[in-house]
This record gives C-alpha cells, structure tokens and sequence, in this order.
C-alpha cells in the first residue's frame, strides 16, 4: 500500500462520524508520527487515474458522504 493510500484512508477515518474517537486519535497519531502529519504527496502512487476518477465520482453520489468529502472530491476531479 502507497503513501497515498494510507493518508486518504486515515483522512477519511477521521471524517467519518460512525468512526469512535479511539480510532480517530489513532489516526491522528499515524498521520502525525508517520506521515508528517499527512502532508506527504498523496499521488505518488502508482494509481489508475481512471479509477481514481470513478472513485471520485460515487463519492459525490453517495448520501452517506459528508457534504465536507464531497467538496474535496470536487476539488479532486478538477
């Protein structure tokens, strides 16, 4: 697993209301000790951008979806 991966992953850990705020403080904690605080370039991957795009896309159509994720995958596809 990419950097990338593991940054989006803890991210979305951390806006996710269902999450517990032990898995969050986890998170934080991985992000900060490990991943300079997720400012690492999230697209050095190796990543298909066109399932990084449809990806993006069911995003913006999910009702589970904060209205906060969808503006940032808005801000992702353009």
């Amino acid at each position: 697993m990419n950097a990338g991966d593991v940054i989006c992953g803890r991210e979305a850990n951390l806006d996710n209301p269902n999450t517990s705020e032990e898995s969050k403080q986890h998170s934080r904690e991985v992000l900060d000790n490990e991943y300079d605080g997720g400012n690492v370039d999230a697209g050095s991957g190796d990543k298909n951008p066109n399932n990084v795009a449809r990806d993006l896309k069911a995003t913006l159509n999910n009702p589970k979806v904060s209205d906060e994720a969808k503006q940032g995958a808005k801000e992702c596809l353009n």
